[in-house]
């Protein structure tokens, strides 16, 4: 992706979250010289990977697949190991009219994605094997505003402005925005980009930067390229 198509999206989203009431931490705001200048005092930030994270998967057409994230805040691995501490986390995701989020799961994150406002949110699921691995064939259940119900492989729920879907370790899911853009919430167990997201297809979950121009803001992706703690 390119640095400036980046930052056109950052600026795009904030104006679509403000559009729906809602504020993002102090640090969301720092020029990529402010980050450098607070990451002593911002090493927490930094380590749990939390800011700015847009994505096109590799694929090099982010309208068609892509996502954006703001991870806003995120525990600690070693306290979900213990199961105790700050076993949580929490995200904003923009999900564009037909933007694909490409068909994936967790070895270990449970997930509530709540649809926050705007358009619908399409969420197709898939069940897994004894051994977690997709499985074209396989079905379950799932719980949507704590009510159980059941699914068929590859079935597509449509969750409207204020309806979610809990996602567990196992269940295969892909999302696009439905009938237009979508204001997405993520609550979580502590999340892993790194280690924890297994996609079905061959994609790649941070893209590849072509400086053309400087960040407005720095990613997550950034922090270990431009900053030193």
């Amino acid at each position: 992706m390119k640095r400036s198509e980046i930052n056109t999206i950052i600026l795009e989203a904030k104006e679509m979250i403000k559009s729906f009431g809602h504020h993002l931490p102090d640090f969301a705001y720092w020029s990529a010289d402010k980050f450098k200048e607070k990451q002593v005092e911002a090493k927490e930030i930094i380590q749990a990977g939390c800011g700015w994270d847009i994505t096109d998967y590799g694929r090099g057409n982010f309208n068609a697949t892509g996502l954006f994230l703001f991870t806003l805040r995120n525990g600690r691995l070693a306290d979900l190991a213990k199961g105790k501490g700050m076993c949580y986390a929490e995200k904003l995701l923009i999900s564009r009219h037909n933007q694909l989020a490409p068909m994936h799961t967790h070895i270990k994150k449970a997930e509530d994605i709540i649809n926050r406002g705007g358009a619908s949110l399409a969420v197709e699921i898939f069940g897994s094997d004894q051994q977690g691995n997709y499985d074209e064939q396989r079905g379950g259940f799932v719980y949507c505003d704590g009510i159980e119900r059941s699914f068929s492989p590859g079935e597509i729920i449509i969750l409207k402005p204020g309806q979610s879907i809990t996602l567990l370790p196992g269940d295969w899911h892909a999302f696009w925005g439905h009938d237009g853009d979508v204001l997405v919430g993520e609550v979580s167990t502590v999340n892993d980009d790194l280690e924890d997201n297994i996609f079905r297809d061959k994609v790649s979950r941070f893209s590849d930067i072509d400086e053309d121009t400087a960040p407005i803001h720095l990613l997550v992706s950034d922090y270990t390229k431009w900053l030193n703690a």
